[in-house]
């Protein structure tokens, strides 16, 4: 799996840094930070729920 965002298609939300904070952070502005791209196992379920969730679309996830 490996994880990605569009930080230009980013609102701000911070769902996935609250669903998968291992995976993702915000930064000052609010804006997604992906910090593991490549997330072990027992992170994937909350990479891919906060995929999900986003409300923006600005999370990708590819298997």
């Amino acid at each position: 799996m490996r994880v990605s965002a569009d930080r230009d298609v980013c609102v701000g939300a911070g769902l996935c840094a609250l669903t998968a904070p291992g995976v993702f952070d915000q930064d000052d502005d609010g804006l997604v930070d992906v910090i593991t791209p490549d997330p072990d196992r027992t992170q994937q379920p909350a990479a891919r729920q906060a995929g999900n969730l986003c409300p923006s679309g600005a999370v990708r996830i590819t298997e």
